[in-house]
């Protein structure tokens, strides 16, 4: 399945902006951007990820909903 068809793996149903690189479940590693600021603001964001689009959306989600001081990184292959 191309990048394009794909589907963000948690409501099915938006594109997905952002792939979680160690994923707990490996059922959900594709995110949206509403699915992935969901995420962001409960608390659990997603630490190791590749940005799809090829621009930095999740790295904005981040900087904007994110009061967590951790290291997140951002993987390019």
């Amino acid at each position: 399945m191309g990048a394009h068809r794909r589907k963000c793996d948690w409501c099915g149903s938006g594109t997905p902006i952002v792939r979680d690189m160690e994923p707990i479940n490996t059922a959900y590693q594709y995110w949206c951007e509403e699915c992935a600021r969901a995420l962001i603001i409960k608390g659990d964001p997603i630490e190791t990820y590749r940005e799809l689009e090829g621009e930095p959306i999740y790295g904005r989600l981040l900087e904007e909903h994110c009061t967590l001081k951790r290291f997140y990184q951002f993987v390019t292959a």
